[in-house]
């Protein structure tokens, strides 16, 4: 792995590996940093030159400003022939930087287009989750964020695997993920179903099979997008690319492929 710069509006920190012919750029989910897809650079070094980005608030990236600047900072990162990839809210950030932009295709994993309903409640318990971070600190906020019902599936990690998944998110700054909630937390994102119309790629929307929440919105959203395809990930919960790695490089290879 090598660190480059972005160049957007915010300047995100970008890992980049690989040396593949397929350019993607991938955004990974709260409290996680570009980190988060480095085991799967092996299988796919060859087929991807692949940007891992370092969301505002997290990593090494500074705490955002606005949704709009970091829309912006991802949209300068594309490409006609990039692949998009996020998972929860980066699949979110994600869908809202592809509207309208020629890009080659969408990997979106456990991610929803926004609350239609419920969206003050959710925004204010994301602001007591980023008061909590301010006033206890990464290491009590870590401990809950691990008993989260949504991540289950992750206590089933090999032993090595759940240790650097926590390393990593104890290395996070309690400010920057409160920041993050209050300014692209679920709450704070706009709905974007009534935009779909606009994503203009083909789009692969990955589920895993005992995360009933996310596979039922992303059925949803495959009956709303123009061109998308729905594929549920057996044994895996709201992060396939951890649980069942093999089988979402499986799913996201196949698809890649496929792409012009």
């Amino acid at each position: 792995l090598r660190a480059a710069r972005g160049h957007g509006p915010v300047n995100l920190p970008i890992t980049r590996w690989g040396h593949g012919p397929r350019h993607a750029v991938l955004l990974h989910g709260f409290a996680g940093d570009a980190r988060a897809w480095s085991h799967l650079a092996p299988q796919l070094a060859s087929r991807w030159t692949a940007d891992c980005v370092d969301l505002p608030g997290h990593g090494r990236a500074p705490a955002p400003t606005t949704r709009e600047a970091l829309l912006a900072a991802v949209q300068a990162l594309l490409r006609p022939d990039s692949l998009l990839v996020g998972y929860s809210q980066g699949g979110r950030v994600a869908l809202a930087a592809a509207l309208g932009r020629p890009i080659a295709g969408i990997v979106l994993e456990s991610a929803n287009a926004g609350l239609t309903r419920g969206r003050e409640a959710r925004r204010a318990a994301d602001g007591a989750l980023a008061a909590r971070l301010r006033a206890e600190g990464i290491d009590a906020f870590v401990d809950a964020w691990e008993r989260v019902p949504v991540l289950d599936g992750l206590r089933h990690l090999p032993e090595a695997d759940r240790a650097a998944l926590r390393a990593r998110r104890l290395e996070q700054r309690p400010d920057g993920l409160a920041r993050a909630l209050e300014v692209y937390g679920q709450g704070a994102m706009p709905s974007l179903w009534r935009r779909l119309a606009e994503v203009r790629a083909p789009v692969l929307l990955l589920s895993g099979a005992r995360d009933r929440r996310y596979t039922a919105v992303a059925a949803r959203l495959a009956r709303r997008l123009p061109d998308a395809t729905h594929e549920r990930i057996a044994g895996a919960g709201h992060t396939p690319h951890l649980e069942a790695p093999e089988a979402w490089l499986a799913a996201v290879r196949a698809f890649s492929d496929r792409l012009p």
